[in-house]
């Protein structure tokens, strides 16, 4: 007879199917929101400089519904409904700031995949770590790809979190030094 497993897996983790979920909804929205992007960007983007890198949002547009597919099909796995609702897009005249934009979203979405695989993980649920750290593995391309195009390294989206962690003090004087970076929240 099949053993139930149960919703907490053990005293030392306090990683729930739930949470699982609720993650997972979360990044479903912010595929939605990249492939929205990916989307008008590509065809926005104005200028010999930005050609390269606007034909590489149109094949990130296609990745990325391959991402929400997959996203979408984990949720429902689990016994969740996918939503449908997608995170706000920033939307600019300017070359420079649609690619911040979309490069801070994806610093964003790598930091959120790590996470959801260390849950699947905690959770015993292999498979979905294995989907997702592929997903991943092509969402750091995308880093790599848009840091490119703005001339810069790829960002340390770790470092981020350990200066979040920090506290108040620290996650206050990284927002001031990086107006155009997604803020630091402290960790409470």
């Amino acid at each position: 007879m099949a053993k139930e497993i149960p919703a907490k897996q053990s005293a030392n983790t306090s990683v729930t199917r739930e949470d699982l979920i609720k993650g997972l909804q979360e990044d479903l929205s912010r595929e939605y929101q990249a492939i929205l992007a990916y989307v008008v960007y590509s065809q926005a983007l104005k200028g010999a400089q930005y050609q390269s890198i606007a034909k590489e949002l149109e094949v990130h547009a296609g990745e990325e519904l391959a991402h929400a597919i997959t996203v979408a099909k984990i949720i429902d796995y689990l016994g969740g409904m996918p939503n449908a609702t997608a995170m706000p897009v920033k939307l600019s005249e300017d070359a420079e700031t649609m690619l911040r934009a979309d490069l801070d979203n994806e610093n964003d979405t790598v930091r959120a995949y790590r996470e959801r695989v260390r849950q699947a993980d905690a959770l015993g649920e292999f498979a979905i770590s294995e989907e997702i750290r592929e997903i991943l593995r092509q969402e750091q391309e995308h880093q790599i790809d848009l840091a490119t195009a703005l001339g810069e390294n790829v960002p340390d989206v770790s470092r981020l979190k350990k200066i979040c962690s920090q506290g108040t003090t620290a996650a206050k004087r990284y927002n001031a030094d990086n107006p155009s970076r997604t803020p630091c929240t402290p960790a409470t």
